[in-house]
């Protein structure tokens, strides 16, 4: 009997295993037929749709759908499929969705979308019956007012995620149209279902592929498209300062704009390259995506504080979709912070997207935002919106990442000259002269500012950056003479070569003659200098001056009564060491592939040397470092910041011109070491007519430090800048020693402790 039992189980068992497979298809059938008859029976128009049995038999539909694909091959399609796909359920659902009716309807057919296109695994987007509804559905998305906007942006990251799994269906998501007759031929010829899915077509989305003779335009559809969307479900936030009672909704909001930033990101980073440049000549993408640029930078208060501008921090691009109560909040700081947030997704967007659209949207970006609305803003007349709209560039510029949009930065600001400029050329970039002359310009603040623009330029992986404001005026060598300076004995050399350098640049022989400039000064703090026995060498010629000669140099410049470091415990020339090997050691590493030669070039009779300029840049900054002794404290720092990142940059004329006291200049030239003579020409001179001077200045040193509390002591302004040149040659004291290895004991330098 128990035999007989298991034997009739099991009977019943194969019956039931076998019985969907006949019933499935019946069952799919009833419940849209269920559906259907809804609408013919129903009288209540207002009855909402999740009071209806519609939910549950569009989930069971599904359901059926997931479970036949399991039970398919790869390559087959099963009945209920084929069902869906012949009858076109999905263009009805779209319909209902579009009518809302019953009420709500729309939110269950994105849902439905949705679940379908993420839980059946095999192609579909590739088919009439699917991307037609699809099309349709993604243009209901985004309207204005609408209550789904959650469902939406989830049903088009769907999309975007099938597309970057197979990215051959961008070209029937994205709608692009094509003048051509060839396509109306084609979009006739589509109308016949396939009873199976069918081979992955080509892709084709260029104008040359549609048409052979290459000829058609590109039309783009109506602000509809997924494109389209996408960007306006993005700018779905409301401010955060009028959601204090609604902090819900405000969360919801962001989650929707992160979600469509995401979708791009998805789109924007397809690898194949068919795809890319549809997405960058065929479609709106690059133009939105500036465009909100364009809106968000306009929005940002003509009155910020630069102060609060230069300490704004960096903000990733998700950042406005949290409400961070603990934010740097201040006037016009919400503005700011979706500016900069939509400006780091453009830069991430960039930095994933395959070269053809990263350059397409770069070129964006220069065309229509830094050309047609910052440069106005840059070249205007009111100091004010000068000072606020170039601290916001400084601080675009040390936000940006991405090699493309930083190489347009670069173009925009310097522009692509590679010839060595003239004097009086003022005309050939109007930007970038602008830009400089700003560095000296009547108000400190803008010229603070702009010099911390350009500190930034240097900071970033371009090579172009340097060539541009310097290195194009300095390749040919054309500073140096070929007729050196003879000194009378080696004990005299430091000396000398101070005379050497004062000597043409002098109208008359008063500083040559001047009695500061005697061999007795030099010599007197021969104990806090390097070890003089490495001077006993036989001179070397210019550019291969050992660096003990180089840190000697520049650590002797300032006298003793200017001089503060030995009454502060732990202001000592050693300690630069640490941070300039550092920078260095970066600085060396963002240039290693700029292929820089490690020897100078050799100088050449041919060129004349008697017209050298050394560039607007270079210029502006050794007038600025001239004038150290009457300027604010924060600009000299500024001014010494940027020559301190200019000396670090491995490359050997910019090193020779920079940091070696002993080349022969021809005459009209300046170079750093020189400027730096006449500014410790005109202190020797001011010195005698204060009194006091050395306790007034460590005074001054110690209120700098915090270590003093503020009293009134006249010529504060001269008593700074005389500190900041004396860091200032102790800076570039150990960017010469981190430069230049000659030195093998590292002992020789532990003895300017003091210095």
């Amino acid at each position: 009997m128990d035999m007989f039992s298991k034997l009739t189980n099991l009977f019943q068992q194969a019956l039931e295993t076998r019985e969907p497979s006949v019933n499935l298809l019946d069952s799919f059938v009833e419940h849209w037929k269920g559906i259907t008859n809804y609408y013919i029976e129903t009288t209540d128009e207002t009855r909402p749709v999740k009071q209806t049995d519609i939910p549950w038999r569009l989930k069971q539909m599904l359901d059926i759908l997931v479970y036949e694909e399991g039970q398919q091959g790869p390559e087959e399609t099963g009945p209920c499929m084929e069902y869906l796909l012949q009858h076109k359920l999905l263009e009805t659902l779209c319909t209902l969705g579009k009518a809302q009716y019953p009420p709500g309807m729309n939110h269950q057919v994105l849902v439905f979308f949705s679940k379908i296109l993420v839980q059946i695994q095999k192609p579909m987007l590739h088919i009439i019956n699917v991307y037609r509804p699809v099309q349709k559905l993604v243009r209901l998305c985004g309207l204005l007012g609408s209550q789904t906007e959650k469902e939406e942006v989830h049903f088009l990251f769907v999309i975007c995620t099938r597309v970057k799994q197979d990215p051959y269906v961008l070209n029937y998501i994205l709608e692009v149209c094509y003048s051509t007759l060839e396509d109306t031929e084609n979009e006739r010829g589509e109308e016949t279902v396939p009873s199976s899915y069918p081979a992955a077509p080509s892709f084709a989305c260029t104008p040359t592929q549609h048409s052979p003779t290459g000829s058609s335009s590109v039309i783009f559809p109506a602000n509809t498209g997924l494109i389209h969307v996408l960007v306006h479900l993005s700018k779905s936030q409301v401010s955060s300062a009028a959601t204090t009672h609604s902090k819900p909704t405000y969360l919801s909001k962001c989650r929707v704009a992160r979600k469509a930033c995401e979708s791009l990101l998805l789109l924007a980073s397809l690898p194949e390259e068919e795809a890319a440049e549809c997405l960058a000549e065929s479609t709106p993408l690059c133009q939105l995506l500036v465009e909100r640029l364009c809106e968000l930078y306009s929005q940002l208060p003509a009155m910020l504080d630069p102060t609060e501008i230069h300490s704004f921090p960096q903000i990733n691009w998700s950042d406005p979709f949290t409400q961070d109560e603990e934010s740097q909040s201040f006037p016009g700081s919400e503005h700011m912070k979706r500016f900069f947030a939509w400006l780091d997704f453009l830069d991430h967007l960039l930095k994933e997207a395959p070269k053809i659209l990263a350059t397409k949207l770069a070129k964006e970006i220069h065309n229509n935002w830094l050309i047609g609305v910052l440069q106005p803003e840059l070249l205007q007349l009111s100091e004010m919106g000068v000072l606020v709209n170039t601290a916001l560039l400084c601080c675009m510029v040390r936000n940006v990442q991405s090699p493309a949009l930083v190489e347009e930065l670069v173009l925009f600001l310097l522009g692509r000259d590679t010839q060595s400029e003239l004097c009086l050329d003022t005309e050939t970039h109007v930007l970038r002269y602008h830009l400089i002359e700003h560095c000296d310009h009547i108000s400190d603040e803008i010229s603070i500012t702009t010099l911390r623009l350009f500190e930034e330029l240097l900071k970033k992986p371009y090579r172009d950056t340097l060539f541009n404001l310097a290195l194009r005026n300095l390749e040919n060598r054309c500073y140096v003479t070929h007729t050196p300076v003879i000194c009378k004995s080696k004990n005299s050399e430091v000396a000398c070569n101070l005379k050497a350098f004062l000597y043409p640049l002098c109208a008359n022989s008063e500083l040559e003659e001047d009695p500061f400039f005697t061999e007795d000064e030099f010599n007197s703090s021969e104990e806090q200098l390097l070890s003089r026995s490495q001077l006993t060498r036989e001179p070397r010629c210019s550019g291969q001056t050992q660096a003990v000669e180089i840190v000697n140099s520049f650590l002797c410049l300032v006298p003793q009564e200017a001089k503060t470091s030995q009454h502060v415990q732990g202001a000592g020339y050693d300690t630069y060491v640490h941070d300039a090997n550092k920078q260095f050691k970066e600085c060396t590493a963002l240039t290693q592939a700029w292929d820089w030669s490690e020897v100078l070039k050799p100088t050449e009779s041919a060129i004349s040397s008697s017209d050298f300029f050394e560039g607007h840049f270079l210029k502006i900054l050794f007038d600025r470092i001239g004038r150290i002794l009457e300027q604010p404290y924060e600009l000299n720092l500024q001014v010494t910041s940027v020559l301190s990142r200019l000396a670090l940059f491995p490359h050997p004329q910019l090193h020779e011109y920079l940091l070696d006291p002993y080349i022969s200049l021809v005459p009209g030239a300046r170079s750093l070491f020189s400027v730096l003579i006449r500014v410790i020409g005109e202190l020797m001179q001011r010195i005698q007519l204060i009194p006091n001077f050395t306790e007034k200045l460590v005074h001054v040193r110690r209120q700098l430090m915090g270590l003093d509390g503020e009293t009134g002591v006249d010529h504060v302004t001269l008593l700074q800048g005389v500190i900041v040149l004396e860091e200032f040659c102790k800076e570039l004291a150990a960017i010469a020693f981190v430069k230049l290895p000659s030195i093998d004991d590292s002992s020789n330098w532990q003895n300017t402790n003091t210095a």
